[in-house]
């Protein structure tokens, strides 16, 4: 799964302009974490971890944030002390936190995380890939175990253009070479780039698009440029509760492009002791597709906190 902060801006011609915009975006960027006491800081200062501390990291995506939540109060309720840095930003930037120490743990995604450090490993079972993300980790870092949960980047066509060219649930991205160069494509600003992106879509499927509309990870705008039709196909999350709710019909991948996405603990080796390690291996036990599915729908369609909603399906779960 790929994830990215804002997207990029045209360099500016003036300096006093130029000094400007990074005032307000490092302002911004300031306002975007808080700890578990509710007080702001910056996520992107590097401020290695209090001793005895866990600091539970997400990028600026809901599903992350959501994850963190659970990781963090399954930790808490046994007895750690849990600060948060939520809404960091793209994977570029707390790859480079966690192997400063200054995230102790964060939500990921096994396959996705193997295609940025690896782009060209291929990905032939969950095990296979764990091991050879760990093999191309920071020597600092490692993954606990996957949980059957998968939410995986998809390229998304809109009810519109499905009907437009005969696409249904049973369609491949290989149905899309004809009418690709009709459409135009919308994802994360890293999307344009990747082998887990257009790259990928064309060397393995051929898909050259119309043009390219950078907008963010799966996210609101995503959404709604996909819903209103600015653009006809997208870069969406398949647990995104916003494929149902808006018809949006998600293109099977048979080569496996998009790879696996098991959502995976990815931690600081001397960040957890042997109790926490425990613990998230346990949540990742009990948590599958459907499960999380459900997760996101209450936080992103019925607008539930994402802390209440990760508290509560502990509770269920019976892990806390």
């Amino acid at each position: 799964m790929n994830f990215t902060a804002k997207s990029s801006r045209s360099r500016t011609r003036h300096t006093g302009a130029a000094a400007v915009a990074l005032t307000a975006a490092a302002a911004l960027l300031a306002g975007c974490s808080s700890d578990s006491d509710g007080t702001s800081d910056n996520p992107l200062a590097g401020d290695k971890a209090e001793a005895g501390t866990v600091v539970v990291g997400s990028n600026n995506f809901a599903e992350s944030t959501l994850l963190a939540d659970i990781y963090g109060e399954a930790l808490k309720a046994k007895g750690l002390k849990v600060t948060y840095k939520h809404n960091i930003g793209s994977r570029e930037t707390t790859y480079g936190m966690m192997k400063n120490g200054s995230v102790t743990v964060l939500p990921e995604y096994n396959g996705s995380l193997l295609a940025y450090l690896d782009p060209k490993a291929r990905q032939k079972s969950v095990e296979a890939v764990n091991e050879a993300a760990k093999a191309k980790l920071d020597k600092k870092l490692t993954l606990l175990e996957s949980s059957p949960a998968e939410n995986k980047d998809s390229v998304s066509v809109n009810a519109e253009t499905a009907k437009k060219h005969g696409l249904t649930a049973e369609s491949t991205l290989a149905d899309l070479k004809d009418v690709a160069p009709d459409l135009v494509i919308g994802g994360s600003p890293e999307f344009q780039t990747r082998q887990q992106g257009l790259k990928g879509l064309e060397s393995v499927y051929g898909l050259k698009f119309k043009s390219f509309k950078a907008l963010d990870a799966g996210g609101p705008l995503t959404q709604s440029a996909l819903t209103k039709n600015d653009v006809q196909a997208a870069d969406v999350f398949t647990t995104d509760p916003t494929i149902i709710k808006e018809k949006f019909v998600v293109l099977k991948d048979p080569e496996n492009l998009f790879g696996h996405a098991n959502v995976t603990p990815l931690v600081t080796k001397d960040g957890l002791n042997e109790e926490g390690v425990a613990t998230l291996n346990a949540v990742s036990a009990k948590l599958d597709t459907e499960t999380l599915l459900d997760l996101d729908a209450q936080v992103q369609l019925d607008k539930k906190d994402p802390l209440d909603v990760a508290k509560e399906w502990l509770k269920s779960a019976g892990l806390v």
